[in-house]
C-alpha cells in the first residue's frame, strides 16, 4: 500500500500521484506541466503513466494542472473510468476543448521558431485533439459530494468539497489490503474561508494519512475586506490618470470572483461608473456553467441567484466572445477595466492586451494569480522593464499590481488549521505536502511540527511512501 509522486512534488504544476495496493492501481489527477513552452510540450507528451495498468482515474478538480494531461493519457490507450464531481465533468468539457485549441496554437508557434532559427527538429504535433477530449469526456463517472462509492478492488471513493473552484474535491480513498483498512485524504488544492460564491472546505473524518496542497505555505493572504478596499484604490488611480486596468486572470473561478468583487465595489459607489469587458469565450463558457451548479454556492450566492441578482452581471458589465469585439475593446482610449485569459499570461487574448497598454505609464496590470516561474506574469510581477510579448521585447511603462488576496488557495493559517482539525477527527499519523514550491513546503512542515505532527514528508518526483503507517 504505497502512493508514487509523479508530478506536483516539490512544485505546483502537473499534478499526479500513484496509490497503490496489491489489488488496485489509482491515479490521483492527471495535470498538465506548465512552465517554459518547449518544456511543457516534452514532458507533457512523454507521460511517466502507464494507463493500462490503471483501474481507475480520480480528479479532484477541473484546473489545468490537474486534469490537462487526460486527453494524452486516453490517447494513449486508457480505457478506464475518471472519477469527479458533476461540476468538474462540465467544466472539463469547456476547458479541456480549450486546452486543445492552445496545444494546436503552441505547435503553430514552435514550428515556426524553428523554422525562423533555422533548426534541424521534427515537426511538433498537437499533443492532443478535440476528437481526444472528447473520447476522455466518455470515460467520465459523475459523482456527488458525500457518496461513498467503489472504483476499484479494495478501494472506495468519497468526494467532499474543497471550496476552491466550483466542483473542487477534497478525495478520500478508503484502501482496504489483507484485511487492513487505511484513509487517505487528498485535499486536491484547498480553498479558503469565508471566501465569495463558494462553500467553504469541509474537514474528512477519520483520515489516517494527509496528503496536502502547500502552495501558500509560507505567507498569509490579506482578508476579503482589505482586498476589496486594495482593488477599489487601484481602479480609482487609474481612472483618474485615464487609464485602463488589465487584469490576467484565470477563466474559472478567478474572473467570476473578480466580477463579483467590481458588482460590490460599484454598487456601494466605491469605483467610478466605467465599462468592464470580460475579454474571454472560455470565460463565457465557464460562467454559465456556475449557473448550472448552485451545490456548489454559499448561501449568500444562493440568495443572491435566486432573487435573480446573478453576481456575475451589473450594468457596466459586458462579456466579449468574438475576435472583433476583443480588438475594439483593445483600441478603446477611454478608461475601462479589462479581465482576460490567460492567468499566467503565456497565451490567449490578453497578450493583445497588453502588447496594446504595456507601453503606457497611465494604465495598470492588475495581477491577481500565481505566476509560475518562466511566464510573462511571472516576469511582470518581478517588475522587469523590458518583457518580451509575440517574441518582441517591450518596454513596461503600465503600472504592475499584485494583489494576492484574491488566491482560491489556502494561505498558512488555512492549511495548518485544516490539518489541525483533521487530526481532531482522525488519528492523522502522516502528513504529506505536495503541490508547492520547497521553501514554502519546508516552512509548513516546520509549524506542522511544532503543532505536534511528527511524520511529515515532502516527496521529491519519484519517491514511494509506504501508506500501511506505524507499527
Amino acid at each position: 500500500m504505497e502512493i508514487e509522486f509523479v508530478g506536483a512534488a516539490r512544485t505546483v504544476t502537473g499534478s499526479m500521484h500513484l496509490v497503490r495496493t496489491k489489488t488496485a492501481t489509482v491515479l490521483l489527477d492527471c495535470g498538465m506541466f506548465q512552465g517554459k513552452r518547449r518544456e511543457s510540450y516534452d514532458r507533457n507528451r512523454n507521460l511517466p503513466i502507464d494507463g493500462s495498468k490503471l483501474d481507475a482515474v480520480v480528479l479532484s478538480h477541473a484546473h489545468i494542472d490537474h486534469s490537462g494531461a487526460l486527453p494524452i493519457l486516453v490517447k494513449e490507450g486508457y480505457e478506464g473510468p475518471i472519477y469527479g464531481t458533476p461540476a468538474t465533468r462540465d467544466l472539463c468539457t469547456v476547458m479541456l476543448r480549450d486546452a486543445a485549441n492552445i496545444q494546436e496554437s503552441d505547435v503553430r508557434f514552435l514550428n515556426k521558431q524553428n523554422e525562423r532559427e533555422g533548426l534541424d527538429e521534427e515537426i511538433l504535433d498537437a499533443l492532443y485533439s478535440e476528437d481526444d477530449v472528447i473520447r476522455t469526456l466518455e470515460r467520465f463517472i459523475s459523482v456527488p459530494y458525500h457518496q461513498r462509492v467503489p472504483i476499484a478492488p479494495g478501494v472506495r471513493l468519497t468526494f467532499l468539497d474543497a471550496g476552491h473552484v466550483l466542483g473542487s474535491a477534497i478525495v478520500v480513498l478508503d484502501l482496504e489490503e489483507d484485511g487492513a483498512t487505511r484513509r487517505l485524504v487528498f485535499t486536491g488544492d484547498l480553498g479558503r474561508h469565508d471566501r465569495p460564491i463558494l462553500n467553504d472546505p469541509e474537514v474528512p473524518e477519520g483520515a489516517d494519512v494527509l496528503m496536502m496542497e502547500s502552495t501558500y505555505g509560507d505567507r498569509m493572504h490579506d482578508g476579503i475586506e482589505k482586498m476589496d478596499e486594495d482593488l477599489a484604490t487601484v481602479v480609482r488611480r487609474t481612472y483618474d490618470r485615464g487609464g485602463k486596468v488589465l487584469i490576467p486572470s484565470f477563466a474559472l473561478e478567478r474572473a467570476q470572483e473578480v466580477v463579483f468583487a467590481l458588482k460590490k465595489l460599484r454598487k456601494a459607489g466605491k469605483i467610478p461608473s466605467m465599462p468592464v469587458y470580460v475579454d474571454s469565450p472560455l470565460t463565457v463558457q465557464i460562467t454559465d456553467v456556475f449557473k448550472l451548479h448552485p451545490e456548489c454556492y454559499d448561501a449568500e450566492t444562493r440568495a443572491l441567484m435566486k432573487g435573480r441578482d446573478s453576481p456575475f452581471d451589473f450594468a457596466e458589465l459586458s462579456y466579449v466572445e468574438d475576435v472583433e469585439g476583443s480588438k475594439i475593446v483593445t483600441s478603446r482610449p477611454q478608461p475601462c477595466i479589462v479581465i482576460a485569459a490567460s492567468g499566467m499570461c503565456e497565451a490567449g487574448r490578453i497578450l493583445h492586451h497588453l502588447k496594446s497598454a504595456i507601453e503606457d505609464e497611465r494604465n495598470t496590470i492588475l495581477i491577481v494569480g500565481y505566476q509560475a516561474q518562466h511566464t510573462l506574469g511571472r516576469r511582470l510581477v518581478e517588475q522587469r522593464a523590458r518583457v518580451k510579448i509575440f517574441g518582441v521585447e517591450r518596454d513596461r511603462r503600465a503600472e504592475v499590481v499584485v494583489l494576492n488576496g484574491f488566491s482560491a488557495h489556502a494561505d498558512q493559517r488555512d492549511l495548518v488549521t485544516f490539518a489541525t482539525k483533521c487530526r481532531e477527527r482522525g488519528r492523522v499519523d502522516q502528513v504529506v505536502l505536495v503541490h508547492g514550491d520547497p521553501k514554502p513546503q519546508e516552512v509548513l512542515a516546520d509549524i506542522l511540527a511544532t503543532k505536534g505532527f511528527d511524520r511529515i514528508t515532502i516527496p521529491s518526483p519519484g519517491d514511494k511512501l509506504d501508506l500501511r503507517g506505524a507499527a
